[in-house]
């Protein structure tokens, strides 16, 4: 399903009518293995009851809020996992902005004042999950709170891989160390970038390998510096085709000196206009560390090798 960009967090007071639903939240960030779990329970006991499904978001993360100056990386901007939760067969993703009036709401006042547009019949959560001010809408307080309130509270068992959990801050701790197939079998798909292209100074063109540079909106969970090999969607989408592509996450060392961190794709056997597209970028593997090369030559043979094991590892000739 198609998501606008942006499509930004409302207010408990904003959220549409939506009647009689079956209801889980969260950050959701990546929409992983053990999100997909949840959601799928709550689209099923939506369908068993004749309910809407609806999967409330948080944005930004509450820790952000809780601990001021911290910015979580992200697994995926928010447009991204309100796409990968309807993808899932959710009927209604809704970004909810968590600010300080969202912060002060205990459990019960939260759900409270979902009504009158949710009416929330079906309350999806993990036993080890919480919400609520200092947290104490925990499974066994809403199963309290239920009773008393007519809804039901559907428990969903957290998900092991390797005999540990599967999260969002486990993912994020695997890109960094460039374990890429870890995470990949924890998201189910590569871990994914989402940027903007924008004008560079054109040294790729010049190399022989036009690259597409890439500006972020958020902050975005990165690997170590080095050349990947992925494929890159456009417009930016987790579902659907992408192209192959060679992705560059460095500082440039042959040529600069000033350390920025720049993205750079290379796409292959493509040719087009790119400027000012929303990609997505899907990394697959790791080819090698960032280096720097005795003049623009050295880099130049060293891109030829890494474009001819890009093709190896994709199966692709040229």
């Amino acid at each position: 399903m198609k998501v606008d960009v942006p499509r930004l967090a409302r207010s408990v007071a904003d959220l549409p009518s939506l009647g009689p639903a079956a209801v889980t939240m969260g950050v959701f960030d990546g929409v992983h293995r053990g999100h997909q779990r949840v959601l799928s329970a709550t689209r099923s006991s939506a369908t068993e009851h004749g309910l809407r499904s609806v999967a409330l978001v948080f944005d930004p993360p509450p820790v952000e809020l809780l601990q001021a100056g911290l910015v979580v990386p992200r697994l995926a901007p928010l447009a991204t996992n309100l796409e990968l939760i309807e993808a899932a067969g959710i009927d209604e993703a809704i970004p909810l902005r968590f600010d300080d009036a969202l912060r002060a709401l205990r459990a019960e006042e939260f759900l409270a004042a979902l009504a009158p547009a949710i009416d929330l019949r079906d309350l999806v959560m993990t036993p080890q999950s919480a919400f609520g001010r200092g947290r104490g809408g925990t499974f066994d307080s809403m199963g309290k709170l239920a009773a008393e309130r007519g809804f039901e509270v559907v428990a969903v068992d957290r998900l092991l891989i390797g005999g540990e959990p599967v999260s969002s801050t486990r993912i994020r701790h695997a890109v960094a160390a460039a374990e890429l197939d870890e995470a990949t079998e924890l998201l189910s798909r590569p871990p994914f970038l989402v940027g903007i292209v924008v004008a560079g100074d054109r040294r790729g063109r010049e190399l022989g390998f036009p690259t597409a540079n890439l500006d972020f909106d958020y902050r975005p969970a990165m690997p170590p510096l080095g050349i990947y090999v992925g494929s890159v969607s456009v417009p930016a989408r987790q579902v659907g085709p992408a192209h192959p592509a060679l992705i560059s996450i460095g500082v440039r060392p042959t040529f600069h000196d000033e350390g920025r961190v720049l993205v750079e794709v290379y796409l292959l056997d493509y040719d087009g206009d790119l400027y000012g597209a929303r990609l997505g970028v899907h990394l697959r593997t790791r080819l090698r560390a960032e280096r720097r090369f005795d003049g623009a030559q050295a880099l130049i043979e060293q891109m030829r090798r890494d474009e001819a094991q890009a093709r190896v590892y994709l199966g692709i000739g040229g």
